[in-house]
This record gives C-alpha cells, structure tokens and sequence, in this order.
C-alpha cells in the first residue's frame, strides 16, 4: 500500500504520520468551510470520517456548552482523535466511536448539524450514508460537506489515480445525492483555491 493510501484508511506506523499531517494541512479549509455552519453554544454536532480529530476540537469551541461526537472506520484515526479530545471525552462532552458512516449507531433526529471534511470522496454508498446523516439530523439540521477538490481542475485526477476507492464529485453531484436523500435548501460555496462547500437541510416536520 503506498503512504497516500493512508489518506483513505489509515493504518499502521504510515497511518499515524498521516493523520498527524491531516490535522495540521486542513486546518485552513476546516476553518475557511465552517464559516459556513452557524452552531449555538450547546448545539450537538457529528464529524463524520473525523481522522485525527482536530475539527472534533474546533467544533468543541465553536459551541462550548454543546456536545461532539465523532466517527472513524480507521482504528488509528479513532485512537489519535481520542487523544487529541482526552479532556472533552473526560467531561463527557464528546463521544469518538469506531465504525462506518453507512451504519451510524447513533439516535434519530438528535443532532442540530453533521459535518464532513475531506472525507466522502471514500464513501462507499454515498446515497446510503447520506441517508444515514438525514437520519441521524434533527428537523432543519445541518449537513456540512467540505473537499479541497471539486473536480474542476484536470489535477484532480492525480489523486484518483493515487488513491484507490477515492471518488471527487463535483458540485451539482453532490447536490443531487443530497437532494436525493431528502436534503433542501442546499448551498454551494467555493473559493479561489477551488475548495468546495456544500450544506443541506433537513426538512422541518
């Protein structure tokens, strides 16, 4: 398996520089993508594919009297999140749990937003998890997908060929697979290093 592999599915000594790496290089589009997602201060919030768990830390601040739950399907995303989140974990303000997002364990219309930050191009069943994060969403909740590539750049494609399973959709794409699993109200936004923004609602009962 080559080093870029463990962008997919981290494992191993390659896998724990990689997650490091990961939590420091998307720290910019991390912050630039959660400009758009107004939390309150005791919102409930799931990072999906939440690697290394430094936005499970940003998210923490963003809402302070909230809670942070975080899911991973790669073991050693899972133990270095947990790490980086020991005291959040302690005050029982965040849960990282190991598993698929296709899956998710937990309840029903319990989070106020859910977000995804360079991971869904490894998604296997992308109408699936989408279904799932739906689920998992309160009423007018908050679905944040944000990927350094959108597939509007012929330099994208190096990564594909790099990285086996990975998937860059384009803009309307996701729109469509969003709207498709019952998202409303979906938002694009890009910026002038071709990062791509998406969000949908869920609809108000």
């Amino acid at each position: 398996m080559s080093f870029f592999e463990n962008t997919r599915k981290p494992t191993g000594f390659g896998g724990k520089v990689m997650v490091n790496m990961m939590n420091l290089c998307h720290a910019p589009l991390a912050d630039w993508g959660m400009e758009f997602l107004p939390l309150s201060s005791n919102a409930k919030v799931l990072d999906c594919g939440c690697g290394g768990g430094a936005n499970i830390r940003k998210l923490l601040k963003k809402c302070p009297q909230g809670v942070v739950k975080g899911v991973d399907y790669s073991p050693v995303s899972v133990e270095k999140a947990r790490r980086h989140n020991a005291a959040a974990i302690g005050s029982g303000r965040c849960v990282i749990w190991q598993g698929s997002v296709e899956r998710i364990i937990f309840a029903s219309d319990w989070f106020d937003a859910v977000t995804a930050f360079e991971t869904v191009y490894f998604w296997p069943d992308l109408p699936q998890c989408f279904r799932e994060v739906y689920r998992v969403l309160k009423p007018g909740g908050t679905f944040l997908i944000c990927n350094e590539s959108s597939g509007d750049t012929d330099k994208d494609e190096k990564w594909t060929e790099i990285i086996g399973g990975m998937t860059i959709y384009s803009d309307d794409e996701l729109k469509t697979f969003l709207e498709n699993a019952g998202f409303c109200n979906v938002q694009i936004h890009k910026n002038k290093m071709g990062w791509l923004c998406v969000t949908g609602q869920k609809r108000e009962e």
